[in-house]
């Protein structure tokens, strides 16, 4: 028997970070592989957190956060949404991902399984799969006026021992964004089987019509098993931070917060003032961040429809294209030649799981100059490019 489980050493590495790691070092890469936007974090919230650590907020912290951030988040749902969503109910959490780890670490276990909406973010269904379940993936078909998810498929692929069903809205990678009456049926079926609604809403306000994507804790009673997780990474540039928050049914704080004692004890005081900056007074940021990538969209979209071998998938949110490219059946090699051969960073759609497999992914929220260089590279690459 090995030192490790079997169940770990036979994880395998996202296919992201493979071209990734291919691509360090290399001389002139324009990376669209990872998502996040080629600006730095806002001053006014450095200039908090720094402020906080000054004044010697580095001490251990509550585990689910300092009230005065869960305050923040409280007043952020309602200022945002109209909810009143107590701070007993919001927990702070190292990332976005760590939020989705201990919905894992508390909803599944070896025999059950977790149906997910494809394509996906691969992380997610990791987490899963390390804490014992098998993943059913659901993938939304897609046509020239974009992604639709079947809810039919969905249901079905539920049984006794389903535990959670994934969904992201605004999407990564595809952009696809839930619509209220499909949240309504969601949320009916999870209520008579008895089944978790893990929400990944990371992309909440990376829209481009409104203010923010549809929320199910609009829909959603207090005691509905519906766990919306969320982060500063994308709409505020934070990704480096590692900060994420997540939203659960009431009543379980006390679960939470065990889990996270046990996982990390929680998170550093002085970055926390940097988050309560970012939801008090970030609105202006993120506005101008939206219609940054509002214009990073059009640019690439414009220059996809222009090139013969690629198939854009129109999306409606999040700040990413996924496009087919007509006789290309490998992404990953792809991905690879095109890191080293055109200096380019792209993701293989085949580590978002079903439906992607053909399919490639990019980010879009960088400069409009550094996009328009990207895409003469990809132009001039697939025009040329054989399997």
């Amino acid at each position: 028997m090995g030192l490790i489980r079997e169940s770990i050493t036979q994880l395998e590495d996202s296919p992201i970070i493979d071209v990734w790691r291919l691509g360090f070092g290399l001389p002139d890469v324009i990376g669209l592989w990872a998502g996040e936007p080629d600006v730095p974090t806002p001053a006014f919230i450095c200039e908090a957190a720094s402020r906080a650590l000054m004044e010697g907020h580095t001490f251990y912290s509550p585990n689910r956060g300092i009230p005065e951030l869960r305050e923040a988040l409280a007043g952020y749902h309602r200022r945002l949404y109209g909810l009143d969503i107590p701070e007993r109910r919001l927990t702070l959490t190292q990332s976005g991902m760590q939020a989705v780890m201990l919905v894992a670490q508390a909803m599944v276990e070896p025999g059950d399984n977790a149906v997910a909406i494809t394509p996906s973010w691969p992380n997610v269904m990791r987490a899963m799969q390390i804490n014992g379940a098998a993943i059913r993936e659901v993938p939304l078909g897609r046509g020239n006026d974009g992604w639709h998810l079947d809810l039919d498929r969905v249901f079905a692929s539920c049984d006794a021992r389903t535990r959670v069903i994934y969904t992201a809205s605004p999407a990564n990678p595809t952009g696809w964004m839930m619509s209220r009456a499909e949240g309504e049926a969601l949320l009916d079926f999870a209520r008579r089987r008895n089944i978790a609604l893990l929400s990944d809403e990371v992309y909440h306000r990376i829209v481009y019509a409104g203010e923010a994507a549809f929320s199910l804790l609009e829909i959603a009673a207090p005691e509905d098993p519906v766990f919306v997780v969320n982060s500063f990474s994308k709409s505020w540039a934070m990704t480096g931070w590692r900060m994420g928050w997540m939203v659960y049914p009431d009543g379980l704080a006390p679960e939470f917060e065990k889990l996270i004692q046990f996982n990390t004890s929680g998170g550093q005081a002085f970055l926390q003032h940097g988050a309560i900056a970012a939801l008090e007074q970030g609105e202006d940021f993120v506005r101008s961040f939206v219609a940054r990538c509002r214009t990073g969209h059009e640019v690439v979209a414009g220059r996809l429809a222009r090139m013969r071998r690629i198939r854009d998938i129109p999306n409606q949110g999040s700040f990413y294209a996924m496009f087919e490219i007509d006789g290309v059946s490998d992404t990953l090699g792809f991905c690879r030649r095109a890191v080293t051969e055109a200096r380019i960073g792209l993701a293989p759609g085949i580590a978002f799981g079903a439906g992607a497999d053909r399919m490639v992914r990019l980010c879009f929220a960088k400069s409009p100059e550094l996009l328009h260089r990207a895409m003469d590279r990809l132009e001039s690459f697939v025009e040329n490019y054989k399997e």
